[in-house]
């Protein structure tokens, strides 16, 4: 007997399901008998729906683009936290090891050979990339 967890049909029903509501689904017409459960569109008085907030990029904090975000991102994904304290040629090891893109090895390959860098907020700074700032 195979473990169903907490759907109480099993797949027949549905498959049986699924066949009902398809009309339900692909319907151009009101297919509930009340009314006021109907979805309604959005009034005149409501703003319209937009993709990404008013003021800026979402997802991106205050004193970061979005690029530099995806580049912090990046980093992130393929340095290991066990290489801070790091030195250029560490990250570089690092990125290699893990497939980094050759143009996040070319932007950690400009870094200074001499400086130490303690995380991975002090290669983003050094970078130039914008820092996050702190809310207040």
């Amino acid at each position: 007997m195979t473990d169903q967890g907490s759907n109480k049909t099993g797949p027949a029903r549905d498959n049986e399901l699924k066949k009902e509501m398809q009309g339900d689904l692909k319907a151009n017409r009101a297919v509930r008998v009340e009314e006021q459960y109907e979805p309604q569109p959005s009034g005149e008085d409501q703003p319209l729906a937009a993709r990404q907030p008013a003021g800026g990029a979402a997802g991106a904090p205050a004193g970061m683009t979005p690029q530099d975000v995806i580049v912090r991102s990046e980093l992130a994904r393929h340095l290991e936290r066990s290489v801070y304290p790091a030195d250029r040629a560490t990250l570089l090891a690092s990125l290699r090891r893990h497939q980094a893109p050759d143009g996040l090895t070319a932007l950690v390959s400009r870094l200074p050979a001499a400086d130490t860098y303690p995380n991975l907020q002090g290669v983003v700074t050094a970078l130039g990339l914008g820092a996050e700032r702190g809310r207040g």
